[in-house]
């Protein structure tokens, strides 16, 4: 009978080569220290803005959160989570164990699962916890440590894992601006909803909304080719182009200020 292929661990905590635990750095010569330089450079770049951008998206107004809106106080939430993540990036770089950021889609399934809807289906407010993140941090750590968690996660076929990773991605979309917007240029005017951003003319959300489109084409384009390293690069460009719409008078800035407000 065929067999489905299932996630593979190794069946014991240690490293997957078998090398030591610490990265001899003081091994590499010299021009290749300086040769990671840039490349050290994209890679915090790339984190930099992973983490911000799930940041903002999570804390956005309409979950009606109080966490990190205390006016000048560091360890109320966003410097202190970034202050935190690069700690764990020096100290999983001497190991050699991959970088942590925050998980754009998981995280916002996570604080939509804790919301809080009215009758009319509104959002009202969002249960501020610290039980379920801990709880699930804690699993992810007994099945890196433990044998028998690692054991029956290598019974999961990894079509399923797939599959979960999907719903994940589609469930987060609903509530997107820009997934809103796509779906806007496929729906009739005149019997479509009124949205935040109906007051810009028709057009000129069009027309943001189709760059948006482009920039998401052009990473998924450059993160599958052979200079996928370059990825980083692409995401620190879409700042400067989108000031550069405003400046040009591509875009008002009254309207940018409405299409681009999350």
């Amino acid at each position: 009978a065929a067999t489905l292929p299932a996630l593979a661990i190794p069946p014991t905590f240690a490293t997957s080569s078998g090398r030591p635990w610490l990265i001899p750095l003081t091994d590499l010569p010299v021009w290749a220290r300086w040769g990671a330089f840039l490349p050290a450079i994209m890679a915090t770049v790339l984190l930099f803005l992973d983490q911000n951008i799930t940041v903002r998206l999570v804390n956005n107004p309409q979950y009606k959160m109080e966490k990190g809106r205390r006016k000048n106080n560091m360890l109320d939430g966003m410097h202190a989570d970034m202050l935190v993540i690069s700690i764990l990036t020096f100290l999983t770089s001497l190991v050699g164990l991959p970088w942590l950021v925050a998980a754009t889609v998981r995280s916002i399934s996570h604080v939509r699962a804790l919301s809080i809807f009215d009758s009319a289906g509104k959002l009202k407010s969002t249960i501020e916890q610290r039980v379920t993140g801990l709880s699930i941090h804690t699993l992810i750590g007994a099945c890196v440590l433990f044998d028998k968690p690692r054991a029956i996660l290598t019974q999961i076929p990894t079509p399923v894992l797939m599959g979960l990773f999907l719903f994940l991605g589609t469930s987060a979309l609903p509530g997107n601006e820009m997934w809103e917007r796509m779906k806007e240029l496929l729906k009739d005017k005149s019997i479509a909803p009124k949205e935040r951003w109906s007051s810009v003319p028709k057009k000129v959300t069009t027309l943001f909304t189709a760059v948006q489109i482009a920039c998401l084409g052009a990473m998924v384009y450059v993160k599958e080719s052979p200079i996928g390293v370059l990825f980083p690069v692409v995401i620190a460009l879409l700042a400067p182009l989108r000031f550069g719409l405003e400046k040009a008078g591509v875009v008002k800035k009254e309207y940018m200020d409405i299409l681009d407000e999350e």
